[in-house]
């Protein structure tokens, strides 16, 4: 915990991670850092953060920050300027490209990541000024389909539902959600919502996550048949006489059309469940559920969004609310989950190629009010590119210019090598990041210009409910660091549009951003917060979170849509819409007969230039895996803790194997988090196909064909080390933060002499060694003064020594003599014991930690809780808790159920 001086104060601000958008209260320590805990009084969370809020005082560190701008010479090499002549130069290069190639071969790509008030400045620079309609965000890859889903069901990209539907459901649906490790503080509200109230769940999901863990009903359909799944529950509601005529007949459109195509799908509880894999019985239970709960919500995330027909499966979902009325209603809606801190702010100023600000569309009327608010002397007329057909053009060298902000596509886009061989053809990349280096950074950028982090940012961010909070600077701008807004104004200055970029604060744009929202709105248009343009600086700076729409006149904001009618559309009825039958864009074949099904992890967040700063967030799951089933693994020659070789027509990586009956027989699951500069062969992105959605232009993360094979390294081990080191090219590695460095874990099959000499080139020629080469061991340290100042572990398979004693000794600083001795011999040194691989990130207890205390009597999660604080706090390790019980169960030599965990 970081010592706090009474006299600092706590500052109220938002969570960076996803789009749950939990308060945080920020006490800076005066030295740079601050103690981080949950605001209690914040509607979100209500005090409770996951393992990564509860980390954010970790991750705040200057040492790979970006500080200074900075731009590429003659030879090649980065060289830190001056901001005026950095700005000139993006100004000069924009300008001279766009003369003479016109507004389309320029592109913005920005992130959710960015505050509100940034994304706006950035979408009125390009779509309003300088003419093009090139500018996506990564916020197209986790929840553009939702935003499709929306306009074609809605009218508009409104979330009917709010958090407290979670309390209030007697049925809470689950599709492509892994809450529990995605979205855990809402999760805990639906857990909490089945003991108090009995309130049912249903995760629908290829993969058992530790979501499936606590459903009533798990249905692990087959990849891409939600669309099916849904289809037959219309069908179903509707032969049966389940929904409300009345509601359909009154406020919707369409619906015999979409009852027709849904038969056509899916028309019995039999043909679903051949179409989805299922038991006809799992298929009928869910159906009777959904149809005998009248306070249901459905929540869906990236398992159906991250498809190629992503838009229709968020339709069919849509269909069944619409069908039976449960929609904007107490307990009953559909509800989005979104993935990052402001992909909805992102949203509602146009952040998307295919929309303009305040949920405004590329029509002659949108145009033109957009084009008169905003005095813009040459607003695009048509849409953009959305982000992978974006890269595309990049790479055929149509767009010659691009402006990164705040994101990382060399990674996180599909088929990512293409991405990255792409940056590397443009006249002009420009990054305006808060880190020194990343994979898209290395992709050759021409200028980095230094923007500022959370913790130094003000603004606001829109959460998945539609809540407006603030997000407050608690720590001094490092450097030379600017905010976003004010970088792209400085450009937009130099572009000759001063006059309209003259921005002074965020509560300034705030002001613009929400009159633009109200005018000439009179209700036609879902979002509008008019009745904050007029908002003071001193009441932005404590507003405090508001939902929207808050509307020119009204006392309070507006909860609820579409309960009774009243959509978007130009008739103002909502509409059913007629999904195409599923169909995966590709197929497996011999040589590619498995499916790569791609996503998240409990502790880290995208490519993990925030979260891979902490320590324990690295300690759960340090290492890049595959999950194969069983079945899978026996038939491919797999053993759980070796290597496997994943191949796609795209790409290969090189990572860990997990054998685990929670997948599903042929697929495959691998993390996306693991970039170039974390990994040597784990770069998840360069294998996912890059087909995309036709409606929501959101690519297929779920389902690419791939092939896999053993990989076997005769070595493995750790280094640990004060600074960053550059291993041996013929190594495979995966880095992790470790308490006072870092740590690399390793596996090779080159020469353990070899090692010995890289070992002398970073840490020196005064070693203590233990060396059995004829064995295949090989440890060494170097120390300064008593401490461990790197480290070297190798040996066959798992007996490389303890990975966690060692971290442990390592952190510690001076070391005694006896355990200096104890170091090298592989053998624990007196009174360490390892406590295993993290469970509970939130307070670092460890597996073996936890089954000591099973073995000692703690049968139930809250009863380890009570015992060691593990799963308190986020709960997001109870499903594991409750895993390890199970297993002690059924195994009752400790021994072994340590081992097994």
């Amino acid at each position: 915990m970081t010592a706090v001086d009474p006299a600092l104060k706590a500052t109220s601000t938002t969570c960076p991670y996803c789009g749950v958008g939990c308060g945080v209260l920020a006490t800076p320590d005066g030295s740079g850092g601050a103690a981080i805990s949950g605001d209690p009084s914040h509607p979100a969370n209500l005090g409770r953060l996951c393992s990564k809020g509860s980390a954010l005082g970790e991750t705040l560190g200057l040492e790979d920050r970006l500080l200074y701008p900075m731009i590429r010479c003659s030879s090649g090499a980065m060289e830190q300027i001056a901001w005026s002549d950095a700005l000139d130069h993006v100004a000069h290069r924009f300008a001279h490209i766009v003369a003479r190639d016109g507004p389309g071969a320029v592109a913005f790509y920005l992130s959710g990541q960015l505050l509100t008030e940034d994304y706006y400045v950035a979408n009125k620079l390009m779509k309003g000024f300088i003419g093009s309609a090139n500018v996506d965000t990564n916020s197209r890859l986790c929840m553009a389909s939702s935003v499709a889903g929306h306009r074609r069901a809605f009218g508009a990209d409104t979330v009917p539902g709010l958090y407290e539907d979670l309390d209030q459901a007697d049925l809470l649906i689950l599709v492509g959600s892994n809450a529990a490790w995605c979205h855990p503080v809402l999760y805990q509200r639906m857990i909490a919502n089945k003991q108090r109230r009995g309130a049912r769940m249903v995760v629908i999901d290829p993969r058992k996550t530790d979501t499936s863990e606590d459903a009533d009903l798990f249905l692990g359909v087959k990849p891409g048949s939600d669309t099916a799944l849904f289809s037959g529950l219309l069908v179903y509601l509707a032969d049966n006489e389940l929904i409300d005529r009345d509601y359909i007949a009154r406020y919707t459109a369409g619906f015999d059309e979409a009852l027709v195509r849904a038969r056509a799908i899916a028309g019995s509880v039999a043909a679903t469940a051949l179409a989805t894999g299922l038991s006809e019985q799992d298929v009928a239970a869910f159906f009777q559920m959904f149809a005998a709960t009248p306070r249901v919500v459905t929540l869906y995330s990236q398992g159906v969004n991250q498809s190629a027909q992503g838009t229709d499966k968020v339709n069919a979902i849509l269909n069944c609310h619409l069908a039976t009325g449960r929609i904007g209603k107490i307990g009953a809606s559909p509800f989005s989950l979104t993935g990052q801190p402001n992909a909805m702010g992102g949203r509602e100023v146009g952040g998307l190629a295919n929309q303009l600000a305040a949920h405004m569309n590329f029509t002659p009327p949108d145009i033109d009010r957009v084009r008169r608010f905003w005095k813009a002397p040459r607003i695009a007329t048509h849409e953009g590119l959305k982000a992978v057909q974006m890269f595309e053009a990049i790479g055929r060298g149509e767009i010659k210019a691009l402006w990164v902000m705040g994101t990382n596509p060399a990674v996180s886009l599909p088929d990512a090598d293409a991405a990255r061989d792409a940056l590397k053809k443009l006249e002009l990349l420009v990054i305006s990041e808060n880190v020194l280096s990343n994979d898209t950074v290395g992709a050759g950028a021409h200028v980095l210009l230094p923007a500022l982090a959370w913790g130094e940012k003000s603004g606001t961010v829109t959460n998945s409910e539609r809540r407006i909070s603030r997000q407050r600077a608690f720590l001094a701008a490092p450097g030379e660091a600017r905010p976003d807004w004010w970088i792209i104004g400085e450009v937009a200055k130099r572009l000759g549009f001063g006059a309209a970029f003259d921005y002074k604060s965020a509560a300034a744009i705030f002001r613009e951003h929400a009159a633009l929202s109200s005018f000439e709105n009179n209700g036609s248009r879902d979002f509008d917060i008019g009745a904050l343009s007029s908002v003071s600086d001193e009441g932005f700076d404590g507003m405090s979170p508001i939902l929207w729409p808050f509307r020119f006149g009204d006392i309070e904001p507006s909860e609820r849509f579409f309960s009774g009618g009243d959509f978007f559309t130009n008739d103002r009825k909502g509409r059913f819409v007629a999904p195409e039958r599923p169909v995966l864009r590709t197929e497996t074949h011999e040589g590619r007969p498995l499916r790569l099904n791609t996503g998240r992890i409990r502790d880290q967040w995208h490519t993990m230039t925030r979260t891979g700063m902490s320590p324990r967030l690295g300690a759960h799951l340090p290492e890049p895996f595959i999950e194969v089933h069983p079945d899978d693994a026996a038939r491919y020659g797999l053993a759980d803790g070796s290597f496997a070789r994943v191949t796609t027509d795209h790409g290969q990586c090189t990572l860990r194997v997990v054998v685990s009956p929670r997948q599903q027989r042929g697929m495959l699951f691998a993390p996306i988090h693991w970039s170039e500069a974390n990994s040597s062969s784990a770069r998840v992105g360069s294998l996912v196909a890059p087909f995309t959605d036709p409606f929501s232009g959101q690519p297929e993360a779920k389902a690419t064909p791939a092939s896999i094979a053993p990989y076997e390294y005769v070595f493995c081990g750790f280094v640990l080390s004060r600074k960053p080191l550059k291993l041996p090219d013929h190594a495979w590695w995966a880095r992790a933060t470790v308490n006072g460095g870092l740590g690399y874990l390793i596996a090779d099959n080159a020469d353990l002499k070899g090692w010995s000499s890289w070992l002398r080139s970073v840490a020196g020629e005064e070693l203590a060694e233990y060396s059995d080469f004829g064995g295949g061991v090989y440890r060494a340290a170097s120390f300064a003064g008593d401490a461990i100042e790197t480290c070297l572990f190798l040996g066959p398979a798992r007996d490389a020594g303890d990975w966690g004693i060692v971290k442990e000794l390592f952190a510690a600083g001076p070391l005694a003599d006896d355990q200096r001795r104890m170091l090298l011999s592989g053998k624990p040194a007196q009174g360490l014991a390892s406590t295993g691989p993290v469970v509970c990130a939130c307070f670092g207890v460890g597996r073996t930690t936890i089954c000591d205390a099973i073995a000692a009597g703690s049968r139930s999660a809250a009863e380890i809780g009570l015992k060691l604080k593990a799963g308190t706090n986020c709960g997001s390790c109870i499903p594991e808790l409750k895993r390890l019980i199970a297993q002690s169960g059924t195994d009752h030599d400790h021994g072994k159920l340590v081992a097994a965990s």
